[in-house]
């Protein structure tokens, strides 16, 4: 099973990532974890992408893809895998469409996590952080029994500055801008699959895997 997670910030792609890794046994392929990895291990695309790093540019897609092609040789990824966060503009599908091409492998399906900007800023914009443990909750969903203080510790809940209103609109406008066009991308190819995200996760969930078995 090789697949694509797709959908904007707030989405739950992290949490539906989770299951279907499980659920299928294939790796989960981040590119931060790839940096990192390559980075701690000092190889030569690691010290490339640490320059471009220090010096707080963006490290060129054409590294990123490198790091991909290392990974997806690794035997594990041999039974399938799962991109989330990667790729996020046409350029970036257009190199990876390129290099699984010369793998020999193809994309089983693309699934886009469908949820609507509103109910995105509702997700983000309402949880709250314990200052302490870390403990998560939302002033909507799940909130903690007394208002701004956590059950598990006592700590003060604070919303983190990128839950704020105006840095999600922000995320979302950069998503609109660079990663939708990668849906009608996708469609073209019919491996396109949408899931409503819009419901609980373990409904969404569901809905998912149906779509996983479905391609």
């Amino acid at each position: 099973m090789r697949l694509i997670l797709l959908g904007p910030p707030g989405a739950g792609k992290g949490t539906q990532a989770a299951s279907v890794i499980e659920r299928f046994t294939i790796p989960h392929l981040s590119t931060g974890d790839m940096l990192r990895d390559h980075v701690k291990r000092g190889t030569v695309l690691g010290v490339e992408a640490k320059s471009f790093m220090d010096s707080g540019k963006l490290v060129p897609d054409g590294l990123i893809i490198a790091m991909m092609e290392d990974r997806l040789r690794q035997e594990d990824c041999g039974r399938g895998f799962l991109l989330d966060g990667f790729p996020r503009t046409l350029p970036q599908a257009e190199a990876l469409d390129a290099l699984l091409s010369r793998l020999g492998v193809s994309l089983d399906a693309v699934v886009l996590l469908d949820v609507t900007d509103g109910v995105v800023v509702e997700r983000l914009c309402g949880r709250r952080v314990c200052k302490d443990c870390g403990a998560i909750y939302h002033v909507s969903f799940h909130p903690s029994r007394v208002s701004g203080i956590c059950d598990l510790c006592g700590g003060e809940l604070v919303q983190r500055d990128d839950d704020r209103e105006d840095v999600i609109r922000k995320r979302l406008g950069v998503y609109h801008e660079q990663t939708s066009p990668l849906v009608a991308y996708y469609e073209k190819q019919d491996i396109l699959r949408r899931v409503n995200a819009e419901g609980a996760p373990d409904a969404v969930c569901r809905n998912l895997e149906k779509q996983g078995g479905a391609a």
